[in-house]
């Protein structure tokens, strides 16, 4: 009996963990709702505290083998994407993990589930504002994964 009720707390545990994110492109939800995971944000629009940092983890699976991954990370505000200043334009070989939590790095192969881990900082010099993230990563011009998500910089 006691056996069964940790089990049922500890799947609560993951299901809340996950992130409610949009699929890139169609702005539908993901089939697996634990695909992505950011810190302290269940439901959208995700508050990131200015001066701290956010984890953010996805899992991903390539349609294609991949040989090099950079990390695409935007804020749309009114409509313009900014860049997230230290992220991107980065290089995600480094983030990128197997299921058994080794080390992946880049050259990744078609059809195996991947796990991508970042910590970024929120950096005083962004404004206070509502945005839309678009975090994507890519090889060249081919989006290997990708998800949007509402956000808000805040001092609190």
């Amino acid at each position: 009996m006691l056996r069964g009720i940790i089990l049922v707390f500890v799947a609560l545990l993951v299901v809340a963990s996950a992130t409610e994110v949009n699929q890139c492109g169609t702005g539908e939800k993901f089939e697996d709702s634990n695909q992505v995971k950011i810190t302290g944000c269940d439901v959208p629009p995700c508050k990131l505290k200015r001066r701290t940092k956010a984890a953010v983890e996805q899992k991903f699976v390539p349609s294609e083998d991949v040989e090099n991954v950079v990390n695409s990370v935007s804020a749309a505000v009114v409509g313009v994407p900014l860049p997230f200043i230290g992220v991107d334009g980065t290089s995600a070989c480094d983030n990128i993990f197997k299921v058994d939590g080794t080390p992946a790095g880049c050259s990744l192969k078609k059809g195996v589930e991947y796990i991508y881990k970042r910590e970024f900082p929120v950096l005083q010099i962004y404004p206070t504002i509502s945005m839309v993230i678009h975090y994507a990563l890519m090889d060249g011009n081919r989006t290997v994964a990708c998800f949007e998500v509402p956000a808000k910089i805040t001092n609190y």
